[in-house]
């Protein structure tokens, strides 16, 4: 169960600095329990019905300097992409919002809100449903550790909360949504790097972290993987590392070659040895599945992240990066084809976002539809 519910209502922040147009949830209205209601929230897997994508208008030049145009042209092309097959909301601050209007020309709704980069994975709540019903579930984003500025996204998920007018539970834990991997069935993937790290949850042990998440998503039981502290912005976020692609699947990545020099190689390696020990709820072993690097993709440096994991499931779709390697993105697709044999598989030049770590999953937050 999520322990901890926010009773939503749409009130006006109390700082001009910190206002956000969506609103935000009074804290005063915490409450205590939400066990003593009937059923259990759960966090649906990615591949189920989608309400709506929910992703982030990146405006800040301190983040992304010159690269900001560029970045923002990707995030129009995901977006879009992502609408041909579900309806997309994009948060945005209120200057933006013009704008972007006509950038978009009625594709997307747009919304107003306090936005400071665009990882709506990490930024937007968990949604998680129950008979009916939808919810929303967090742990409070801290900028990765206090490693970037974060004031307004780390508003976004009681700003969205409250816009649905639905409950918002809180894990107490700090984190963020790429660092969970779900199958929808009970089962949660992780690396340790991220949340046992004293630069997002101090003094919690590794046993009350994972009850914590496991209470945030609805589910029975952990998987946790090494992880990368200290490599990259995240601390070595679990999806770029470790997909489910069902209950029984889960899908690793693989580097194109055997550096012993990269630090990546080797917990690619450590990463996969864990998957393939690991057992199913009923305890048989995992279906796995490489996806391999490019080798030779268009873009470079220290911070590319030249992975194919970073992909999002839609309704119809599977939209996924490629990068200029012929044979890479071939392979790619026809793992991912094979994965997701009812749905479209789209690939995209990302190359903007993974100059900065990311990719299309990190900038996307799907809303389950509710039946």
């Amino acid at each position: 169960m999520v322990p901890t519910a926010l009773v939503t209502g749409f009130l006006v922040a109390c700082s001009d600095e910190a206002e956000s147009p969506l609103g935000r949830v009074d804290e005063a209205t915490r409450a205590s329990s939400v066990d003593t209601e009937p059923g259990r929230w759960r966090m649906p897997a990615e591949e189920e019905p989608h309400e709506r994508t929910w992703m982030c208008w990146p405006s800040s030049e301190a983040i992304w300097g010159d690269d900001l145009g560029d970045v923002q042209d990707t995030i129009v092309a995901i977006a879009l992409s992502i609408s041909e097959f579900e309806p997309v909301t994009v948060l945005a601050r209120p200057e933006e919002i013009d704008a972007l209007t006509a950038i978009f020309g009625g594709a997307v709704e747009l919304l107003d809100a306090p936005v400071d980069d665009l990882w709506a994975r990490d930024t937007l709540p968990n949604f998680v449903v129950r008979s009916g019903e939808l919810a929303a579930s967090h742990a409070t984003f801290n900028g990765w550790g206090d490693k970037q500025i974060h004031s307004g996204d780390a508003q976004l998920a009681s700003d969205v909360a409250v816009h649905l007018g639905i409950d918002l539970f809180d894990s107490g834990l700090v984190g963020e949504g790429g660092a969970i991997e779900i199958d929808g069935t009970g089962t949660v993937l992780a690396a340790e790097s991220c949340w046992v790290n004293d630069n997002r949850n101090p003094g919690k042990s590794r046993d009350e972290i994972e009850t914590a998440i496991l209470e945030m998503v609805g589910a029975d039981r952990m998987i946790w993987v090494d992880g990368l502290a200290g490599a990259d912005i995240t601390d070595g976020h679990i999806d770029t590392l470790a997909r489910f692609a069902g209950p029984t699947t889960i899908v690793i990545d693989k580097p194109a070659f055997a550096d012993p020099d990269d630090p990546w190689v080797e917990v690619a390696d450590r990463t996969a040895a864990t998957i393939r020990a690991a057992r199913t709820a009923d305890g048989r072993p995992y279906e796995v599945v490489e996806i391999v690097q490019p080798s030779a993709p268009r873009g470079d440096g220290d911070t590319f992240l030249s992975t194919y994991m970073n992909y999002y499931v839609c309704n119809g779709a599977v939209i996924a990066p490629e990068f200029g390697d012929p044979d890479g993105d071939a392979a790619a697709r026809a793992v991912l084809e094979r994965l997701f044999p009812d749905r479209q598989v789209v690939m995209l030049d990302i190359d903007p976002l993974a100059a900065g770590g990311g990719g299309i999953h990190c900038a996307t937050q799907q809303q389950p539809r509710i039946t």
